[in-house]
């Protein structure tokens, strides 16, 4: 989703601040709009809990695993991929990218990969499978954005460290945490416990943020630092 281009400065700023304050305001409705609470339910719940002192905790199906099942990890390498796209995206926040509302929809979808993972397919029933199931259509999503984004780019010749700014940089961290994930789901998805297109998703995403990494170097005015080989 590009912007239309004024050219005066003050009012392209204009746009742009007004853009970033509406995609704020929409940010918690994206995150809301597959919401599992109970409807009605006005009580405040207190966030422990102590089902997990003796280090067991329960699938969205009520199935009791050890923490350290594959699930478990999984989930907890995709939350850390949703907490470090929100630090990357407070850099870019304050750089004033056009693609926050991207990285917004991402954490938000990001929900709903967990939620598929903590629905083993093996403990379901129809009820979990309909509430949880993820769809193609983020992937397309993510494979459009990576095409707009490329087409601005150079062409890519060289190695590229992590490197280009704080923005850059914190999204080349959120790569490499999006491919620890896609590793840790890989499996559940070929015991056929998760639906392939969770995998698919997370594959997806390491190639966008590698190339919105790079984007936000070239939007900043900042040099990538290409690999030399060591002498």
């Amino acid at each position: 989703m590009a912007m239309s281009i004024i050219k005066p400065a003050h009012l392209r700023c204009v746009v742009r601040t007004g853009r970033l304050l509406s995609e704020c305001r929409t940010r918690k409705t994206l995150c809301l709009e597959r919401s599992y609470a109970t409807e009605g339910d006005d009580r405040i719940p207190k966030i422990y809990t102590k089902t997990g002192d003796k280090g067991f905790s329960s699938t969205f199906t009520g199935e009791r695993r050890p923490k350290e099942d594959h699930v478990f990890e999984a989930l907890g390498n995709t939350d850390e991929l949703s907490s470090v796209i929100g630090l990357a995206r407070e850099f870019c926040l304050d750089k004033g990218h056009t693609f926050i509302y991207q990285l917004d929809k991402i954490q938000c979808i990001l929900q709903d990969v967990g939620s598929n993972i903590a629905t083993p397919r093996s403990s379901a029933r129809e009820s979990h499978m309909k509430r949880t199931k993820f769809t193609a259509q983020p992937i397309t999503d993510l494979e459009t954005w990576i095409d707009e984004f490329t087409a601005e780019l150079p062409p890519l010749t060289n190695f590229i460290l992590p490197s280009g700014g704080k923005s850059s940089a914190a999204l080349h961290l959120a790569r490499t945490v999006c491919r620890r994930a896609e590793r840790s789901v890989a499996p559940i998805v070929r015991s056929g416990e998760a639906d392939p297109d969770v995998a698919k998703f997370l594959n997806r995403l390491s190639d966008y943020l590698f190339t919105v990494a790079r984007y936000a170097a070239k939007k900043e005015g900042n040099q990538e630092t290409i690999y030399k080989r060591p002498e």
